[in-house]
């Protein structure tokens, strides 16, 4: 694994110095929010006063004594609204906060909050492209008119911020060199991992598989990702290579999909006119990921653009191999014994089918070939993640008065 920008001159942590954190949601179900939601755990555990500025909060982190929850609505159910009004309410926070103490620490997510403070940055605008061809009409202008916003209110917000904090080599590459970002500006930090997530016992493997519902002695490959009218996750490129596969008769091997969205009940109609309904089966949103993984054989990401990949760590932690674009952060975490399973290219569908039959005929050997990464990863946890962000908060605000 290639080594990371280090964290040098960075001033202690100062555990008095309040915090404002701005971000969509503080919850353990997504992987931005999920990140959030550890920083902030970290940060009251060590007894800092915690203002979380968001549409929604889990209980467990507003019951805190010292959390100061700030809720930013949603008018009219409009993701385009609500955005405005949690940038608004985020810099009404920030700034009142700060002005009572100026040693404050403020944490911005990407475009959200325009402030001259720490911004994490999980998703680069400047570095997506539009994949939505096979979308509505409708969707597609509003994508048009959303991305467009995006990238006017990143180019704003990284541009002010004074330390940029990148989920992966990649994003920070993406800032340097798409939005002119100073590389001395930018460190990376992975996201953390849940210690608890470790390979399944055969038990757990057991009853994972009787909840899902699976065949016995077929293989369990799973696909975790928003069902968009966005393509950008691949779903598509896994979707024809399946129905390939599954044109063979040796090909046995199961495909589950967890995820929810409104281009959902397109691939559900699809599968079954295809006559795949009993090859592809389709959980919809479901917050038993660590239960799906447990019963999983392998997973596959064909993404065509992400600037990590929570799900791929997530399934190799719980010891299941995973196929991934090379564009996604997560694949420069793979070493040697893992590159054969990233693909070169999102769209190569008989490319996705060879890598699959590849992994099929030594699956016991690509488990084996996973267990040294699937260690690693498991050694970085959220709270390692935290404390590294903490410490960077010292180069992201002024020193005290």
């Amino acid at each position: 694994m290639p080594s990371r920008t280090s964290v040098t001159n960075v001033r202690a942590p100062d555990a008095s110095a309040p915090w404002v954190i701005v971000a969509g949601s503080f919850h353990d179900h997504g992987g931005m929010d999920k990140a959030n939601a550890a920083l902030a755990r970290h940060l009251l555990d060590r007894g800092s006063e915690v203002h979380l500025v968001a549409h929604s909060v889990t209980d467990d982190l507003a019951r805190r004594p010292n959390a100061c929850v700030h809720l930013a609505a949603h008018p009219a159910g409009s993701f385009l609204l609500g955005e405005s009004v949690l940038h608004r309410l985020g810099r009404r926070i920030a700034r009142e906060v700060t002005t009572r103490a100026p040693a404050t620490r403020v944490v911005a997510n990407g475009s959200n909050c325009n402030w001259p403070g720490l911004n994490w940055v999980h998703y680069v605008h400047h570095a997506a492209n539009r994949y939505d061809a096979s979308a509505p009409a409708w969707f597609r202008v509003k994508h048009r008119i959303t991305s467009a916003r995006a990238r006017a209110g990143e180019r704003r917000a990284l541009g002010r911020a004074r330390t940029l904090v990148a989920n992966s080599e990649r994003t920070r590459d993406d800032l340097v060199t798409r939005l002119g970002i100073e590389p001395e500006r930018v460190r990376v930090v992975y996201l953390g991992s849940d210690p608890t997530w470790m390979p399944a016992s055969e038990p757990e493997i057991a009853a994972a598989r009787t909840w899902l519902g699976a065949t016995p002695g077929r293989p369990v490959v799973v696909f975790v990702g928003a069902m968009g009218y966005d393509e950008r996750k691949g779903f598509d490129t896994l979707w024809a290579a399946w129905r390939a596969l599954c044109a063979t008769p040796d090909w046995d091997a199961d495909l589950w999909v967890a995820g929810g969205g409104r281009g959902l009940p397109r691939w559900v109609e699809r599968t079954a006119r295809a006559g795949l309904s009993h090859r592809i089966r389709f959980l919809g949103f479901t917050q038993r990921v660590r239960d799906l993984l447990a019963a999983a054989d392998l997973l596959v990401s064909p993404v065509r653009y992400e600037p990590y990949g929570l799900n791929v760590q997530e399934a190799i932690c719980r010891g299941v191999p995973a196929v991934v674009s090379r564009v996604a952060g997560a694949a420069e975490r793979y070493g040697p014994l893992q590159e054969g399973l990233l693909l070169a290219s999102s769209d190569d569908v008989a490319g996705l089918v060879r890598t699959l039959r590849s992994w099929r005929s030594e699956m016991t050997a690509w488990k084996q070939r996973f267990a040294p990464l699937s260690a690693a990863l498991r050694t970085h946890t959220w709270e390692a993640m935290a404390a590294e962000i903490e410490a960077l908060g010292g180069l992201s605000s002024p020193a005290p008065h």
